[in-house]
């Protein structure tokens, strides 16, 4: 008792510290690859088609990591507050912390944070993760969060998402979750279709399959979005209230969602009233033959030409 202050409970805290998912990190650098591998080869690529490669590479392996990482990030919905809360069971001893959610596609993390950090002789800095993702059971990390006794905002945060709770936080955000998820990964497939048909130069098709991609990522924003339409529960802390506000994943697909959009729409364009110019454009390197057997001859050297000809 005297370890733990003489306030139940007893457990240790084992607190998770906020670090990248593996998965992400993964992701990073099979793209750090490709994009290395790229530029070992950019000193062999002749004239104007240096540039024009350097472009779509970079445009397309941003595509690319964009699809794949967000489907690992927890920050598609955000939110904290700044309250004075109970910080343990069975105490009146009150804290001044941050309680904060981080909402991704396959869980939450709760974060509670001490304001100063170190408070009732103990350092206040908690990141907790609960899973809702295919093979996890919410409901078994919040029991565990239980036995471990973790502080009491990251509990009363963490049973707001429980299966059972009122507020029906959970079957939302995991069908939600669920739904965008399978979208990220179709228009992460439809992403290397058009790699592909831009690579065979059937530039229309390929215009064609990054609308698709497009339209998936947008399909899996509104998807996550329904979310807003449910009626939540106030997460409340005294007089302040806990709300979530769409994070840098949800933007950041929407910004990648419309940069495809456009690219598609003007490659469309471009091969209605240019086709020529389009065809030069995902292949520069005709365009310097095509110059280069244009150049005009002076006399003499054409004369030679003509002799070697009749010859």
């Amino acid at each position: 008792m005297t370890f733990y202050d003489g306030v139940f409970p007893f457990y240790p805290h084992e607190r998770r510290k906020w670090v990248f998912s593996v998965e992400i990190i993964i992701v990073i650098i099979v793209f750090l690859v490709f994009a290395l591998s790229f530029i070992l080869i950019i000193p062999g690529i002749r004239g104007k088609a240096r540039l024009s490669w350097t472009c779509r590479v970079i445009i397309s392996l941003f595509i690319g990591v964009v699809t794949v990482v967000v489907n690992f990030t927890s920050d598609w919905e955000v939110g904290s507050v700044n309250a004075v809360t109970t910080y343990k069971s069975f105490s009146n001893a009150m804290v001044n912390a941050d309680i904060g959610i981080h909402v991704g596609l396959n869980g939450v993390n709760i974060t509670l944070k001490g304001n100063p950090i170190h408070q009732m002789n103990e350092t206040i800095d908690y990141n907790e993760q609960f899973l809702w993702s295919f093979g996890s059971n919410f409901n078994e990390y919040y029991n565990e969060a239980l036995r471990r006794g973790l502080p009491n905002p990251i509990l009363y945060v963490a049973e707001k998402f429980t299966q059972y709770d009122a507020c029906g936080l959970l079957d939302q955000y995991r069908i939600s979750g669920h739904y965008a998820s399978a979208c990220m990964w179709v228009a992460f497939c439809s992403w290397i279709i058009c790699n592909i048909l831009f690579s065979m130069s059937v530039f229309i098709y390929g215009a064609y399959m990054i609308l698709v991609t497009a339209a998936f990522i947008l399909f899996s924003l509104i998807s996550f979005s329904t979310v807003r339409n449910v009626s939540l529960c106030n997460i409340q802390f005294g007089s302040e209230s806990l709300k979530a506000q769409f994070g840098g994943s949800f933007w950041l697909s929407l910004a990648t969602g419309l940069l495809c959009f456009i690219i598609g729409i003007t490659l469309i364009v471009l091969n209605l009233c240019v086709p020529e110019k389009l065809k030069l454009c995902f292949n520069a390197i005709e365009e310097d033959e095509e110059e280069s057997t244009l150049e005009p001859c002076d006399d003499e050297h054409c004369h030679n030409n003509l002799a070697f000809e009749n010859v």
